[in-house]
């Protein structure tokens, strides 16, 4: 892939480089991380990832290959839907993360953006932020940064971030939808899935779940369209869960049932 020369050179020092220093060691699966390490062959931009379109077509047969191992057969549609799903985490897991907990919202174009997939079960391993701009709200201790866009409060915030993300989500629509066969209304659905899940999560893994269900509630806070829904999240059985609009499709490999949170199932 094409790196920037800046990018690799780029130290941790601007603040929305600093907001993800301070919370990329909260015990996640996925490494969060600004700017890319000295070796980054393994890394992906994802403005090539939607512009190649072999990207992911490797990654399908990569997925394939394991889904034989783990339960003796593939299946195009799982292998759509976990690509599907695993890609548009990348945009909606930074995105969530840095709204939780620094009120701030990155840049989420492609060419900001880069990812490392699993050399095991070959799903998202690493994200990188490659850009330094962000929108802070009035009061943020940085909003006089040269790469700070002031806006004037939490839903003008929640807004802007929401377009960000509907913009990248939409680019990845767009190159990927023709190679599968799920539809404008799964990806779509796929992409209001990964953004609540995504903030829901960021507050989990920062300590503090509920705030991050009502910044999934405010990012999400409705059906604004091309997004298929406002925030699923509910608390059932003493425990915060959501109902997915979109299918990963598990249930079609053998001996393998529905999610908990499966489209499939009436909740």
């Amino acid at each position: 892939m094409t790196i920037p020369a800046d990018v690799r050179t780029r130290h941790a020092s601007t603040p929305v480089a600093e907001s993800i220093t301070r919370v990329a060691s909260r015990g996640d699966d996925v490494e969060v991380r600004f700017g890319l390490p000295e070796q980054h062959d393994d890394w992906l931009l994802c403005s090539d990832a939607l512009t190649d379109p072999t990207v992911f077509d490797r990654w399908r047969k990569a997925l394939a290959s394991w889904l034989e191992v783990e339960y003796g057969e593939s299946s195009d549609r799982a292998t759509a839907g976990y690509v599907m799903g695993w890609y548009l985490s990348v945009p909606a897991q930074l995105a969530g993360l840095l709204f939780h907990s620094a009120r701030r919202a990155p840049s989420l174009k492609p060419a900001d953006l880069a990812f490392r997939i699993s050399g095991d079960r070959p799903q998202v391993a690493g994200i990188a932020l490659l850009s330094d701009e962000f929108a802070c709200l009035p009061d943020d201790p940085a909003g006089n940064h040269p790469a700070a866009t002031v806006v004037a409060d939490e839903s003008a915030l929640a807004a802007l971030l929401r377009a960000k993300y509907v913009a990248h989500a939409a680019e990845f629509v767009k190159s990927y939808g023709p190679t599968v066969r799920l539809g404008r209304r799964m990806l779509w659905a796929a992409a209001t899935d990964a953004l609540d899940k995504g903030t829901w999560l960021a507050g989990r893994s920062c300590g503090d779940e509920a705030t991050g269900v009502s910044d999934a509630a405010m990012l999400l806070p409705d059906k604004i369209a091309p997004l298929t829904s406002g925030s699923t999240m509910r608390f059932t059985n003493g425990e915060w869960t959501r109902s997915r609009q979109s299918c990963c499709f598990t249930y079609v490999l053998p001996n393998a049932t529905e999610c908990d949170t499966c489209p499939r199932i009436c909740h």
